[in-house]
């Protein structure tokens, strides 16, 4: 039986394919959605992705994922910077996150360098577009392995 896994994405990423290709690439949401659906399986995942422009869809997101015990890939996007609530809901929940940012966060505006999420995160992988989510998957997976 594939265990599930949730992909979430925070606020404006419902514009990938249109929002700054140069930055975010080419790929739609669903595009990458039905990648990440079909990567998942390979590995024995049930893959569910939920986009939000809203902090609180977010946070209950969370929530249900440290309830459940399902990792979590989570790409904030500006939330990352300013929301102290997502950080307290990994933290509450005891979710399992590993954070991921198609750019660099570090390369770019001096306000994207600090983000509340990587100090309650299982790990951060920025500036590798949306492969970032590949290896995210991945590493949740190979993480499950060992500790099974």
């Amino acid at each position: 039986m594939a265990r599930a896994l949730l992909v979430l994405n925070g606020p404006n990423l419902n514009l990938l394919g249109r929002r700054e290709p140069n930055t975010y690439g080419q790929n739609t949401l669903n595009d990458l959605e039905d990648h990440w659906k079909a990567l998942g399986a390979t590995l024995d995942f049930d893959v569910k992705c939920v986009q939000s422009n809203h902090e609180g869809v977010l946070v209950d997101a969370l929530q249900d994922a440290g309830a459940t015990q399902t990792p979590v890939v989570f790409n904030p996007g500006a939330y990352s910077h300013t929301s102290i609530a997502l950080r307290d809901a990994i933290k509450g929940a005891n979710a399992q996150v590993i954070e991921v940012h198609i750019s660099n966060i570090h390369a770019r505006e001096r306000f994207r360098h600090f983000s509340h999420v990587s100090p309650v995160a299982i790990g951060v992988i920025a500036g590798l577009g949306t492969m970032g989510y590949d290896l995210a998957i991945k590493a949740h997976h190979t993480y499950l392995t060992r500790t099974q």
